[in-house]
């Protein structure tokens, strides 16, 4: 299943490797048939601290790293950002081959 992506704007940097990302949209009333804004507060993974407040980040979502932070900001103004190591995949041995560490 493909990983879900958000565009927001960065409200909060004061946390660290964390920025609060408040994302908009917009949906129809399902009696008056207008459209109204709709917005939640997202905690996303910043590792380089990086992001400041008024930022147009996209994040995406990715493994838990704490309670409330599932997410991941990928790209900052349009740039996108050095991955980040908290959802980079391990690397592994293959059989008969002796462990990096050890070697």
């Amino acid at each position: 299943m493909p990983r879900r992506v958000l565009t927001g704007r960065v409200t909060s940097d004061k946390m660290d490797k964390t920025v609060t990302v408040l994302v908009d949209r917009r949906v129809m009333h399902p009696l008056y048939k207008k459209f109204i804004r709709r917005s939640k507060n997202y905690a996303a993974h910043d590792a380089e601290n990086t992001c400041k407040i008024g930022d147009v980040v996209r994040i995406e979502e990715c493994r838990p790293i704490s309670k409330r932070k599932t997410w991941l900001v990928v790209e900052r103004n349009g740039q996108p950002l050095a991955p980040a190591t908290a959802d980079a995949p391990v690397a592994q041995a293959t059989p008969g081959e002796a462990p990096a560490a050890l070697a």
